[in-house]
Formats: structure tokens, C-alpha cells, sequence
């Protein structure tokens, strides 16, 4: 490999290597009531995970895929 190759393989790993840090936090124990709020639920809108649905179905031409197998195509 030349030396350009090389650097720019290298800059890649550290920058990859920083995403997957910069994700990394520690939760202190008062911080944890925060995080564990209705607010921070993902499946508190029932009206809105019905409109992601939707938006799903349309563009795949397929509904379900919610923990049961299969896809829309008929072959479970």
C-alpha cells in the first residue's frame, strides 16, 4: 500500500473509532428518573406509531413485521 492509502485508512479508523465513542455516556443514579420518564418513551404516542405505521405500510406494501414473522409477502 502506498503511504496516502495507508493515511487515509487511518484517518478512517479514527473517525469511525470517534463515532462509536462519542456515543458511550455513563448514567449517573439521579440522572436515571430523567431518562425513565413517559416522555422518553418511544411507544408513548399510540396516534403517531399509528401514522408510522402507515407510512411503513405504503412504502413497503407490507404491514406487520411487529415481533410476528413475515413480511407481506406470503410466504411466513
Amino acid at each position: 500500500m502506498t503511504a496516502k492509502t495507508t493515511q487515509i485508512l487511518r484517518g478512517t479508523a479514527l473517525l469511525l473509532a470517534t463515532f462509536a465513542l462519542a456515543g458511550c455516556e455513563t448514567v449517573q443514579p439521579w440522572q436515571r428518573k430523567t431518562l425513565s420518564d413517559y416522555t422518553m418513551r418511544g411507544d408513548r404516542d399510540p396516534l403517531g406509531q399509528g401514522d408510522l405505521d402507515h407510512i411503513f405500510f405504503s412504502r413497503e406494501m407490507s404491514s406487520g413485521g411487529r415481533g410476528v414473522g413475515g413480511g407481506g409477502c406470503g410466504c411466513n
